[in-house]
């Protein structure tokens, strides 16, 4: 009698660990961080509205902001961003669609920091590109979060003005932070 008590109490628990492990998980609040830095000045955003979903059956993430959503410490500077170079009227949203490499290889039942490979295809500007990355994957708590850092060349997203190559660095410097439910 003891012994079914107990297997069934095993059985339980595992249902329940297992029914906590949703197939997608998703966050609103994400962040994105550019930096550029020239010899003139440093530039730096944040954009604190990021919507990102990361399938937990088979690794396919996708991240999508609103261009004037970026916060800058000077104001003039972020119209000049909006207005002059991301041209966030014509343009208002960037995402990224792809997969993770290696997340076969990845136990999201278990705490840990986990290095990852990310490719797929992001869009500023209108324009698309292939994008590949690394990063990685916390799961703590059953609460799974993801980062990554990576560059971006500006012309390859058709971003063009007169102050880039001077004031703002033609290759700038993107983080990325999501804290998925």
């Amino acid at each position: 009698m003891k012994k079914t008590c107990l297997l069934w109490v095993f059985f339980l628990c595992s249902l329940t660990c297992f029914a906590q492990l949703p197939n997608v998980v998703s966050t609103r609040t994400g962040q994105v961080k550019f930096f550029s830095s020239t010899p003139a000045e440093d530039i730096e955003a944040v954009n604190n509205e990021v919507n990102s979903k990361l399938s937990t059956s088979n690794g396919q993430i996708v991240f999508s902001l609103l261009i004037k959503g970026f916060r800058f410490r000077n104001a003039l500077m972020q119209e000049h961003f909006n207005e002059n170079y991301l041209e966030s009227d014509q343009f208002p949203k960037a995402d990224f669609k792809g997969n993770i490499f290696n997340f076969n290889q990845l136990d999201l039942s278990k705490n840990g920091t986990h290095k990852v490979a990310v490719s797929g295809t992001i869009t500023i500007h209108g324009v698309s590109q292939p994008l590949t990355a690394e990063g990685s994957i916390e799961v703590k708590e059953g609460l799974i979060t993801a980062s990554s850092t990576f560059d971006l060349t500006l012309k390859d997203f058709n971003i063009k003005g007169m102050a880039i190559g001077n004031q703002v660095a033609k290759k700038v410097k993107v983080s990325l932070l999501c804290r998925y439910q």
